[in-house]
């Protein structure tokens, strides 16, 4: 998703004093408790950040200010050292990280305060509402008069809006406090928080924030201060609250209300605007064209640099000497890494360069995932006379950048790099493009013939999985049965703005790996980057590439084997306009649907739909699929995807917003090849702990597959959540539900499980509910052996985790295992669990022993790594 699920601290710990809030590289410590190439040349290059002249005879250059996002470039034809001067503005994303919290604290006798906190910067909006004793369902209620603070406004008749307010001036805290009188029939209050300068909502799971004011308020999982088994009430006491009333006249006891303070984390990306000042200088005395970088960007800031010539932007490696901390990247470019400025506030470089060249190109890279650039292209500066400086890059001009295109055919120089015919006086270039084309065409030969040697299930009947070569069968949304899902991409993979032809060189070498099928990202046009806030649905051009991008990854990937699954956000659409009450819910472009297009009982857009069929979310108008012109655009657009992309098969977002039916209808126009369903709830917990018992977890999820007429599968989510707990506390005996079977969805409907133990929210620079630490490659022996379709993370493939996963992926297809492959566990206690396959694969995990049986079948190791251990039969 694209806004921020906040994860809370599952167990009870102490009341923690302070937390930290990352803002780039600087830190800040807030109590939450309390506020609620030579030396030469360098030694050059320090004499310029610190103003001196070096003795260069400096002329009259004037800087315009300006609103744009280009340079800005203005000399005199007086000056004869000065060929180049402009200062670039760019705007890095920097990760904002801090805690919400929440504390309910007792005034007097039936008097208490409940405080609502945020420790980030921004404008702060506390979105709630009440239920009333005796309330069925989860709709708010506006709370009573007295409980709303000053500055509150009423959102019709559900809901409050309240502003959070700076504790003291110069602070980033903010907060709102709700007073609570116990004699009301207030049950429980309900919350979200807004922040009004990025229009992002925070959720708790997925779900509104709950405080409960009485014993037996339901939980969704979403309560805060559920701490020791009543909700925020805690032990049960000798006290009695005098009973509140609803309106109905039903009564309840309150009974031992708790005091409680509760921290949860929230992050929230901030941009931050910063330049570059570049300055070209002609030096009379040793005749080079002598460059000056300088940024205020913070931290370690890399330029990677070529020079150009022969009337090309193409990127070159010049000549050297070359500054201090220079390296060769893959014979295409070099790095220079800046050096700090004596006063600390930024950086700055010196580069000497030949006067015969044309000019320097550079982008800039802050750390492993950020790159700046000029609004999507390479830096140029030009080594030309004053008289014929280059008109500044406008809104309106595109022109090709030459590091993306060097980066583009990496895969194709390397390839030529090894099949080298530089000695023969032929044309070399021909050459080496009908030597790279017979590689590919070898390589998508000898992977089809691999795929067309496995065999796969035929899905009508369980019993069949026990015949050796089963015959082929492809089911509409659920493919073969033996689908290996690669998820391609992470959580920052749109910041280079090229992802799409990133991915285009590694389809030779996923393929090698074993995968079948590829997950991209959302491919519209989208008001976050990420592509989850979806606007108009048929701009397929987004910050991961264009729509021609797109389309040549696709058959790229069709070309080696692999299927290509798109992500298809459904349940929530961004507004193009306001309606007459300044609510955004009103779309453009070829969907131009109204307000009846927006659920009735989403508290924050006023729809004029039904109501939603699902749960809602908040960041944006939640569609009514209930509508039929709504349902008819919606197959269009996905057959126009199928047939003009040749996406096959479907991710399917939050499909907890909108009723499985729904989807069915969607698979049957669309008929994907493979679709899975992000279908999040939380498991159980009681006393902070998780429940053995994930019964009903996992109940939902299938309830949902059902709902779809099993069109579409699920992300097993009650899996990684008890592989979380099994690992993380050595609770081994957790893999193995009452009847000895797997204990997720892939106990129940492996054929419709989609498993996996990261993904871009949970991991990634997200973090949201990381995998425990040091313990993915368990993870991986689980679900790579055992039924169910099993999906790897992009961040894993390409990790120190990468031999191991390979040697899981190899035996996965070498032994023929899919999806409904038979399951005997025959191990599940405190240290260890191990399981057989299908009679020819053993595995284990855990620190604890075990070794498959020794007679008829012959074992032998096929993998092995920390805590885990995978044999095969001969």
């Amino acid at each position: 998703m694209s806004t921020v699920p906040i994860e809370p601290l599952l167990h009870l710990s102490p009341l923690r004093r302070s937390s930290t809030i990352h803002r780039g590289p600087t830190t800040s410590s807030l109590n939450l408790r309390c506020h609620f190439t030579s030396k030469k040349l360098h030694s050059i290059g320090r004499s310029i950040a610190s103003g001196n002249s070096l003795g260069f005879r400096r002329r009259s250059v004037a800087i315009r200010a300006s609103s744009s996002d280009t340079a800005v470039v203005e000399t005199t034809s007086q000056s004869d050292d000065v060929i180049f001067k402009g200062i670039f503005p760019v705007q890095r994303i920097d990760k904002a990280e801090g805690k919400i919290y929440v504390r309910l604290k007792k005034v007097k006798e039936n008097d208490w305060e409940l405080s609502v906190g945020c420790s980030l910067p921004g404008k702060w909006i506390l979105h709630w509402g009440v239920s009333y004793v005796g309330d069925t369902g989860s709709e708010w209620d506006q709370p009573p008069e007295d409980m709303r603070p000053p500055g509150s406004l009423a959102i019709k008749d559900y809901a409050i809006e309240t502003p959070l307010e700076k504790l003291s001036e110069g602070d980033s805290f903010h907060q709102v406090t709700i007073n609570l009188n116990l004699e009301s029939s207030v049950a429980a209050l309900n919350f979200v928080l807004k922040d009004e300068e990025t229009g992002a909502w925070y959720q708790h799971k997925g779900r509104d924030f709950k405080v409960p004011l009485l014993d037996d308020v339901p939980d969704d999982g979403n309560l805060i201060g559920a701490k020791k088994g009543f909700g925020a009430l805690g032990k049960l006491s000798n006290i009695i609250v005098k009973q509140g009333k609803s309106s109905s006249g039903s009564t309840k006891e309150r009974k031992g209300l708790e005091e409680f303070y509760e921290e949860m984390p929230i992050s929230k990306h901030v941009s931050g605007d910063n330049s570059v000042s570049v300055t070209a200088r002609k030096c009379p005395e040793t005749s080079k064209n002598i460059v000056s970088i300088e940024t205020d960007l913070p931290g370690d800031v890399t330029v990677h640099w070529g020079v150009c010539k022969n009337g090309s932007k193409k990127w070159e490696i010049p000549a050297e000497p070359y500054p201090e901390e220079t390296f060769l990247f893959k014979n295409k470019a070099l790095r220079t890494r800046l050096q700090r400025k004596d006063s600390g506030d930024g950086s700055f470089g010196l580069f000497s360069l030949d006067e015969k060249l044309e000019g320097l190109c550079f982008v800039l890279k802050l750390n492993e995932n950020t790159w700046l650039n000029n609004r999507g292209e390479d830096f140029y500066v030009p080594f030309l006379t004053s008289t014929s400086l280059p008109t500044p890059k406008t809104n309106q001009e595109v022109s090709e950048s030459g590091f993306t295109d060097e980066i583009i055919t990496e895969i194709r120089n390397l390839a030529i790099d090894i099949s080298s015919h530089k000695n023969q006086k032929t044309n070399v270039k021909e050459v080496h493009i009908n030597i790279l084309q017979e590689i590919e065409k070898l390589a998508a030969e000898a992977y089809s013939i691999f795929r067309s040697t496995t065999p796969t299930f035929t899905p009508e009947s369980v019993l069949e999985a026990e015949a050796d070569e089963p015959k082929i069968k492809i089911s509409s949304g659920t493919g073969s049965g033996f689908e290996i899902l690669c998820q391609g991409f992470n959580w920052e993979s749109h910041k280079s703005g090229r992802w799409y032809k990133e991915l285009q060189e590694k389809a030779d070498e996923l393929a090698s790996l074993g995968f079948t099928v590829l997950w991209l990202p959302p491919p519209t046009e989208s008001v976050s980057p990420e592509g989850y806030m979806p606007k108009d649905l048929y701009n397929l051009n987004s910050r991961y590439g264009t729509i021609d991008e797109l389309k040549e990854t696709v058959k790229r990937f069709h070309k080696v084997g692999i299927k290509v699954l798109g992500d298809a956000v459904l349940n929530h659409r961004c507004a193009h306009f306001k309606n007459s009450n300044g609510v955004w819910n009103l779309f453009g472009g070829r969907l131009n649907w109204d307000d009846r297009a927006v659920v009735a009982d989403d508290p924050h857009f006023q729809g004029r739909g039904n109501k939603s069929s699902g749960d809602n979310f908040h960041a944006a108008p939640n569609i009514d699929h209930s509508q039929d012109f709504v349902r008819k655009d919606i197959k269009e657009w996905l057959c126009w995807m199928r047939e003009e992309v040749g996406y096959d098969g479907w991710r399917l977002d939050f499909v907890r917003g909108f009723w499985g039916g729904y989807v069915k209808d969607y698979m049957d126009a669309s008929k994907p090849y493979f679709a899975v369903g992000e279908y999040w709830d939380s498991l159980s917990y009681t006393y902070g702990e998780m429940d053995y018992n994930q019964d009903a977890h996992r109940q939902r999820i299938v309830d949902w597959i059902n709902a779809t007429s099993g069109a579409a599968g699920a992300f097993d989510v009650t899996t990684k959540g008890i592989l979380h707990a099994a690992l993380q506390k050595c609770e081994y005996w957790r893999l193995s539900d009452p009847k000895g079977k797997p204990p997720g969805v892939v106990g129940w409907w492996p054929s419709r499980a989609v498993t996996f133990i990261e993904n871009h929210d949970t991991g990634s620079t997200q973090g949201h509910w990381r995998f425990p630490g040091g313990k993915e490659m368990q993870g991986y022996a689980y679900i790579l052996t055992h039924p169910g379709t099993p999906a790897v993370f992009f961040d894993h493939i390409y990790s120190d985790y990468r031999s191991e996963i390979a040697s899981l992926l190899s035996l996965r297809n070498r032994q023929k295992l899919h999806c409904r492959s038979e399951v005997n566990i025959v191990k599940s206690e405190r240290d260890v669990y191990a399981a057989i396959i299908d009679e020819k694969v053993a595995m284990k995990i855990g620190p604890g022993h075990y070794e498959p049986p020794s007679g008829s079948q012959n074992w032998s190791v096929a993998v092995e790594g920390r805590d885990y251990k995978v044999w095969e039969t001969s």
